[in-house]
Formats: C-alpha cells, sequence, structure tokens
C-alpha cells in the first residue's frame, strides 16, 4: 500500500492511504533510522511512503518513503549538528509574521524566504493581527510589505479576529498543500482555526510575561480542509537555521541579488567588501534593500554554525 503521512509525534506516523484514504498508525522499519542521515526525523508529514498493515486493525510498518520533490528544513532543536525537516512535498508555504506583540525580525523571515527559495516552494508572507495596529504601524506596514512585493513575494495583510484578509487567504489554498508556519505568538493556531474553523487547532495567550508565545501546536499536522486541498500545521518555530546551504550559494537564494550576480567583477564574489561588487553598488543605490543585505551578511556569518 501506498500513502502520505498526514501527522509525526516522533515515535509513530499517522498514514492516509492513497487507495480508500484510511488512516493508518504506523512504526518505522528499523533500517531508516541509520541511513547518516544527519536529521533528527527520518519521515516528516507530506511525505510519500510504502507501507505493509501489521497486527491490529488499522497498524502498519512504514517500508519504504518515495524521494521528496521539495521540503523545509530547519536546525534541529534537540541534536546538534542536526537538521530537521519541517515538512515535505509542497506545493506553497506561507509565512505567518507580526510587526507587533511580538515582533517578527528581518532575519527570520529572510532565513525562512531563503529556505524556500533553495527548494523552489513558493512563499507568501501572511502579516497578521491587523486589529493591533496603530496609524504608525500601519504606515510601517505598508513600507515592509513593499520591500517584499518588489522583490517578488506575495504579501496579505490580515486579522484572525476582525476577519480581514481572510477570503483572500482561503482561495489561495484551494487545490494545494500549503505549509503554514511562523514564530511562536504570531497568531498562526488562531488564523488556521479561522480560515478552517471545523479544525479548532488549540490555541494559547500569549505570555505576557514574554512576548513571545507559548507553542500550542506540539507536532506538524496535515488537514484535509477541501478537495484537493491540505494544509499543514507547524509548531511555532523559535529559530531558523539555515542548513544545506554553502557560503557561495546564499546570494542564489535573494532574488533580487540572484538577478545581478553576474554582473560582479569576480566569479567568486561573496559581496562583502571585494572590488567591483554589483549587489554592494546596489545597497548604496537602494537597489536592494539594507534589511535585505543585513540579512544576507548575517546568514554568511552563521552557515558555520548552522549546517
Amino acid at each position: 500500500m501506498t500513502g502520505t503521512v498526514v501527522k509525526s509525534t516522533g515515535s509513530w506516523y499517522l498514514v492516509r492511504t492513497h487507495a480508500q484514504g484510511e488512516l493508518y498508525k504506523c512504526r518505522l522499519r528499523g533500517k531508516f533510522k541509520n541511513k547518516g542521515l544527519k536529521v533528527s526525523n527520518p519521515i516528516a508529514v507530506g511525505d510519500e511512503v510504502k507501507l505493509e498493515p501489521e497486527g491490529e486493525e488499522k497498524q502498519g510498518v512504514i517500508t519504504d518513503i518515495t524521494p521528496r520533490r521539495n521540503y523545509i528544513i530547519r536546525k534541529s532543536t534537540h541534536k546538534a549538528h542536526h537538521a530537521h525537516i519541517v515538512a515535505s512535498n509542497l506545493d506553497q508555504a506561507f509565512l505567518v509574521v507580526t510587526l507587533v506583540s511580538p515582533r517578527t525580525s528581518f532575519g527570520f523571515i529572510d532565513r525562512f524566504l531563503v529556505t524556500a527559495e533553495a527548494y523552489d516552494i513558493p512563499a507568501t508572507l501572511l502579516f497578521n493581527k491587523l486589529d493591533l495596529y496603530d496609524q504608525e504601524a500601519q504606515q510601517y506596514l505598508e513600507q515592509v510589505m513593499q520591500l517584499y512585493r518588489n522583490i517578488g513575494y506575495p504579501c496579505y495583510p490580515c486579522s484572525a479576529h476582525t476577519g480581514q484578509g481572510i477570503q483572500e487567504i482561503q482561495e489561495l489554498l484551494a487545490g494545494k498543500v500549503t505549509l503554514f508556519t511562523g514564530h511562536s505568538g504570531v497568531g498562526k493556531s488562531t488564523l488556521v482555526n479561522t480560515l478552517v474553523p471545523d479544525l479548532d487547532i488549540k490555541t494559547s495567550e500569549i505570555s505576557a510575561f514574554s512576548d513571545k508565545g507559548v507553542h500550542t501546536t506540539t507536532f506538524a499536522e496535515m488537514f484535509e480542509v477541501g478537495p484537493n486541498t491540505f494544509l499543514i500545521d507547524t509548531p511555532g518555530i523559535k529559530e531558523l537555521g539555515v542548513v544545506e546551504m554553502q557560503r557561495e550559494e546564499i546570494s542564489h537564494y535573494f532574488p533580487e541579488m540572484r538577478a545581478r550576480l553576474n554582473k560582479c567583477r569576480f566569479d567568486n564574489c561573496i559581496h562583502v567588501n571585494e572590488p567591483g561588487c554589483a549587489i554592494q553598488e546596489a545597497v548604496k543605490k537602494g537597489k536592494i534593500a539594507l534589511p535585505r543585505y543585513e540579512s544576507y551578511l548575517s546568514l554568511l556569518q552563521n552557515d558555520d554554525s548552522h549546517r
């Protein structure tokens, strides 16, 4: 039998079969755990797998995994020098962002976008909690959205509480497999519940003490929310280290840099202090936004520790 992994708890996996759409609680055959992969989870939500029924009804063993079309990956929070595959085989990825309570940093947004670029996953930014914005915050939001729209990333302002932007986002989901992710506390679960009311994903009040949010989604999970329409909800991500990426590749995953790479004087230009660098020139002229260039420098600096 074949199926799609719809939930992973690390020790067992829920698989929806392709033929009947039945759910099987599966474990892994041992061989998966020692292929020398530097990941903390050998199987991720979204993986297409082969399984064999075993023991009790609707239980099985995963015997093989189909090569992944793409995936979103981050540093493992538990194992040093390991990565964690958040989800695989995606049509698109939505990053829920807030500029207030808590504020999502440019660095976090750009790390996510670079990861999505690296695996050819179209990314969209959802700017949530509009109901909390005063006039000044609203103007700042417009500037930030314009910055990302100029690069080519769709941006949607929304509010789970007032319903603003909800219908537009619902239309974007139709017929696709979509990953929803974001920092803890950005209101992702509330937004998902508003988009798909019958899911009722557990939500939590922001911790007033830390303003960082409380993790409410413990494991990634895929939900069928319409015909051929799937939404993968993930735990709030505190850190997003970029992995599997060489230093000299990083600029390729910034679209506004990629368009200028062949204009640098040196082929191996890292765009930091080399003469005749088209990227540094574009930053000086305001054609590449300074926060994006700073994110690039930060990635360069951290690429060894995040590998």
